[in-house]
């Protein structure tokens, strides 16, 4: 069994990584109908043939290559989804989470919401209501995506799990009502009954409980009373970020430009995917840039943690938080620059502004910064969805 095969195993049993591995681990999935697995089955292996059994969907409609697929160690449903979520108040949360832990900010119709990473690496996603609309929040640890989707399916809210499977190490989802898969870094899905459909992408972003704590000090954070023992505020994965260790279940993730496990900036493009590392955001504080035929403003500062890092996330190595707007006003454009103590100011009226997006004094304080689709990812995961992708360094 390979390290992070392992690894996996552990986050189904809720076994904290420092109790070591156990020798031998069996998991059954749950007896299900055995739906045809598409042509060409014999070239499957019977780890995935095994896998694939466990879904009453119509394995005949894909947009993907079955044996793209991988078996990720836990079975179907193995990894938990939060399906009822419970929150409390940022102070109440305080007793738990460090400030300068990492923290999954979605903010739709008014109603902003705290997702911390310490929970969300044990069940990757949550389903849960945002704003009145059904929301699926959603993260994938070996990618290191955070994405959070609008979860209505032709105008009906569906419920999703976690497949058990792996496409270019991505969480692969299933919704619980065709149990067709869904590629989690794209929002589509890729195999069964609704394979083609596309879910809506939702604003969210990677900020501290601190940030956030201040930016929404009246918002709501994911609780840990979640129904499931877990060892919260532990990384089951540590060390996987190390930029030498190489990406789990990808065969061919070199791209050449930049190392496999290094962080990337991403911004979406249908004509000009745009990339930019995080060694150079951080240094450079604020970056204007156009994206396509799109004006942006990337801010990167702040002392938010890896999720990924440490065994203890408290202790782990600094990202920073990332923010992609629009460097616009109402009609007034703005520049900005990073002070010498970090602050981010604009040009114009010296208001100071948060990294995720929102004025905090000044003339403009209050006001929020029309937010662009973006990502913090590792490069192999966003380069192996978008090879054309340029790279700003």
């Amino acid at each position: 069994m390979s390290r992070f095969l392992s690894l996996l195993v552990l986050i189904v049993l809720g076994t904290p990584l420092m109790f070591g591995l156990p020798e031998t681990v069996s998991t059954v999935a749950s007896p299900r109908g055995t739906p045809t697995v598409a042509t060409h089955a014999d070239t499957l292996s019977p780890g995935l043939r095994s896998a694939l059994s466990a879904f009453e969907t119509d394995l005949t409609r894909r947009a993907v290559d079955l044996s793209s697929l991988r078996p990720g160690g836990p079975p179907k449903d193995g990894i938990p989804s939060i399906d009822d979520p419970r929150f409390v108040s940022p102070e109440a949360a305080a007793n738990w989470i460090a400030p300068q832990e990492p923290v999954l900010l979605v903010s739709h119709e008014g109603d902003a919401r705290g997702y911390p990473l310490q929970i969300l690496i044990f069940h990757e996603i949550v389903n849960d209501i945002i704003g009145g609309t059904p929301v699926a929040v959603t993260f994938c640890p070996l990618c290191y995506s955070a994405i959070a989707f609008d979860r209505r399916v032709e105008g009906e809210a569906v419920e999703f799990g976690v497949s058990g499977l792996l496409r270019m190490s991505d969480l692969v989802m299933y919704d619980r009502k065709t149990e067709s898969l869904w590629q989690q870094f794209t929002g589509r899905a890729i195999v069964g009954t609704l394979t083609g459909t596309q879910l809506d992408r939702l604003p969210a972003q990677i900020v501290s409980f601190q940030a956030f704590r201040e930016t929404y000090p009246d918002a709501q954070v994911l609780s840990r009373e979640t129904g499931f023992d877990r060892p919260y505020g532990r990384n089951p994965y540590a060390g996987y970020e190390d930029v030498d260790t190489p990406p789990f279940a990808v065969s061919n993730a070199t791209d050449g430009r930049l190392p496999p496990m290094s962080k990337v900036i991403a911004i979406p493009d249908e004509n000009d995917p745009l990339a930019i590392p995080h060694a150079v955001s951080r240094s450079r504080g604020v970056i204007e840039t156009t994206v396509g035929k799109r004006s942006v403003v990337i801010f990167h500062s702040g002392s938010t943690v890896s999720v990924m890092d440490a065994r203890d996330i408290r202790e782990s190595g600094i990202d920073g938080t990332v923010g992609v707007f629009e460097p616009v006003i109402g009609d007034r454009r703005l520049s900005f620059e990073q002070t010498g103590d970090g602050e981010i100011i604009d040009r114009e009226t010296g208001t100071r502004w948060s990294t995720t997006g929102r004025g905090l004094d000044g003339p403009l304080s209050g006001r929020q910064l029309p937010r662009v689709e973006h990502g913090s990812y590792f490069a192999f995961a966003w380069l192996s969805f978008r090879p054309s992708t340029r790279i700003l360094k």
